[in-house]
């Protein structure tokens, strides 16, 4: 096994970090991976606000549903789709199609998961913010993000404080189909129920028990931002 599986398959999510920071030369090299991600078409749609200053860091842990690790980890950074860039390239550029907006968000995706990959191998921790889109208004005008920008996720990057178990992911037997797609396999996925559910067992001493299933089924059971849609279109991305 290489040091890269290793560092791939010994992920977990790291909310409490130490109260250290990372040098210049580390900031550097986790953005020179990131960049180094592939880019459909060479587009390279994605901008990086990496925010330092405390009361923005503070708004954005609120912003965020109260995530005090926004405010506390040694870095955060804010995630991009960005197509303003290329606005000011080509002033009569065609944009707003849903297709751009998908671009936008699997090559900011990628570059993101080469950050954090990068970090983790330096023996950093991190996780990522899915809560900045609960107020994505609020998150652009703190930025001062223009059109055709939009917040897409958060990455808290930092020194770990805490060392929690690797959270169990579904088996390949459910996630990899043959030449075409095949219906769930439901005696692997009571098995992976039950493997997740021992999971929160075991992580919350007993105060929660829930299988993949059921909290999936509290998860889609409702929009969770149902104001993304308008958002996306007043920053001109999908209206096409």
């Amino acid at each position: 096994m290489t040091p890269v599986i290793e560092t791939l398959l010994s992920h977990r999510s790291i909310r409490k970090f130490e109260d250290k920071p990372l040098t210049e030369e580390q900031v550097t090299v986790i953005i020179d991976c990131a960049r180094a991600a592939s880019s459909s078409s060479f587009i390279q749609c994605t901008s990086i606000i990496r925010v330092i200053d405390p009361e923005k860091r503070r708004l954005l842990a609120e912003y965020t549903g109260n995530q005090a690790y926004v405010a506390e980890a040694a870095e955060f950074f804010v995630w991009c789709l960005d197509f303003n860039r290329h606005l000011q390239i080509k002033p009569d550029a065609q944009l707003g199609y849903t297709e751009q907006t998908l671009i936008g968000a699997i090559d900011t995706a990628l570059m993101a998961q080469n950050a954090l990959a990068a970090a983790e191998s330096m023996g950093l921790g991190g996780v990522y913010i899915g809560g900045i889109r609960n107020n994505p208004d609020k998150v652009a005008d703190l930025l001062n993000l223009p059109d055709y920008v939009a917040p897409l996720f958060g990455l808290c990057l930092g020194y770990p404080a805490q060392d929690p178990e690797v959270k169990p992911r579904l088996p390949s037997s459910l996630i990899v189909h043959t030449d075409e797609y095949q219906p769930i396999n439901k005696d692997a996925l009571a098995q992976y129920d039950e493997v997740v559910r021992n999971y929160y067992r075991t992580r919350t001493g007993g105060t929660k028990e829930m299988t993949w299933s059921e909290q999936i089924d509290g998860t889609l059971g409702k929009e969770a931002r149902p104001f993304i849609k308008t958002f996306l279109e007043r920053k001109g991305l999908s209206t096409k």
